[in-house]
């Protein structure tokens, strides 16, 4: 273990610990991003080590809420984590994952912490499960057919992201309180999101965002730009999808079907969508979209009767959980989660335990993005009383997927 010390970041800092990362993750520093990063940098929360005067571990933790089951709660979105790799190997991460943890359960503020992983063999081993998942869509656009249009009394419009961005906004507020796994978005954030520097467009157009707009208002948008490209055949140019989100069907339908007959366009890129994306029931081949299943959102439960008792559950539950976690031990015991549509608690509990599991196992459990039947098929999660598992399974369970938006 590494004998240098951590410190907390000050304002100061912002503009060398972003360096510092881009030197990391190999992507170049542009001034128009990090004038709109440095408004969301919390200084406070930030962690960082020295080797004398050079820079060589950082870490952070934005204040945000998240969409759980049932309602949202605040969650410490973890970020701007790296180590120099001439520091690798020295315990710098595993020091600075024990730091936050504590950090965040003393302040009693979030039951949970989230973050994106570079490396999904990194944070399991500091109790983050993963929560949900997030389809890759890489695929022809020439042969998808989309079904006939619903009735519409709407139009779509194209225009400037950052022009629109309180209607986004309202939409997507509408969407996020059925979603769990989205996080929230003031101005600030929304302006993180629209950010669209030249360096980071890989050759691409700027970003543009279509509007359906209904009798109500604008109730759909999609983010996205295009890549011209030629070849012996003609056009063959990418369309690259940021974001969908409409609060109607027609609405949804009649901006996919404007992304997906873009003049001169042959290919679709789309890196965030639900594993429920309706698209994907909408094409008329979907093998054509070729989907590639990756990880999402990670989660560490925190504190572990808070985080439980915060969500909802879709059927009655009452179990007790006998959780192990070894960074808090607060959080190992038994615990007796009483809860269903419309309330829960959970409360510590002396009597013998339905079910054993990890607090990596909880953070899978959380969103609903796993099932207890699942984890214990790994073995992670235990049967203590039989019959505990199938009445405990659909608990877990909720009727949308779990998602993400942005990577933060």
């Amino acid at each position: 273990m590494s004998t240098l010390a951590i410190e907390t970041a000050t304002a100061d800092d912002f503009d060398e610990m972003n360096g510092f990362l881009g030197s990391l993750f190999h992507h170049p520093v542009d001034s128009e991003a990090q004038d709109v990063e440095r408004p969301i940098f919390e200084p406070e929360r930030g962690l960082l080590i020295r080797d004398g005067s050079d820079l060589v571990a950082t870490a952070a933790a934005f204040t945000r809420r998240l969409g759980v089951p049932g309602g949202d709660l605040a969650a410490a979105h973890v970020s701007m984590v790296g180590v120099a790799p001439t520091h690798r190997r020295r315990g710098l991460l595993t020091a600075m994952m024990h730091r936050q943890l504590r950090q965040i359960y003393d302040s009693r503020r979030e039951p949970v912490a989230v973050l994106w992983a570079s490396e999904g063999r990194i944070y399991p081993r500091f109790g983050y499960g993963l929560a949900s998942q997030r389809i890759h869509v890489s695929g022809d656009s020439t042969e998808l057919r989309l079904p006939a249009s619903m009735p519409d009394e709407g139009r779509l419009r194209l225009d400037r992201p950052t022009d629109r961005q309180a209607d986004l906004a309202r939409v997507y507020d509408r969407a996020r309180a059925d979603r769990p796994g989205w996080s929230a978005r003031d101005d600030r954030w929304w302006r993180y999101v629209l950010v669209d520097p030249e360096a980071h467009r890989g050759g691409a157009t700027e970003r543009r965002v279509v509007l359906h707009e209904g009798p109500d208002g604008v109730d759909g948008y999609g983010l996205f730009r295009t890549k011209a490209e030629w070849d012996d055949a003609g056009p063959n140019s990418l369309t690259t999808v940021d974001e969908v989100v409409a609060s109607t069907p027609a609405g949804y339908l009649a901006i996919w079907r404007m992304l997906l007959s873009l003049d001169l366009t042959r290919r679709l890129a789309w890196m965030r969508a639900a594993v429920d994306e309706p698209l994907l029931r909408l094409v008329n081949e979907p093998r054509r979209l070729n989907l590639r299943l990756v990880d999402a959102l990670w989660v560490r439960v925190v504190d572990v009767p808070a985080a439980l008792a915060a969500r909802r559950y879709p059927t009655d539950v009452d179990v007790v959980i006998e959780v192990t976690d070894h960074l808090l031990p607060e959080n190992t015991g038994r615990w007796r989660l009483r809860g269903g549509p419309a309330e829960a608690t959970c409360t510590p509990a002396s009597g013998p335990a339905d079910l054993a599991c990890d607090v990596r196992c909880l953070g899978e459990l959380f969103l609903g993005g796993a099932t207890p039947t699942a984890l214990a098929e790994t073995g992670r999660l235990r049967e203590l009383r039989p019959g505990a598992l199938t009445a405990t399974n659909p608990a877990f369970t909720w009727h949308r997927a779990p998602s993400a938006m942005e990577i933060f």
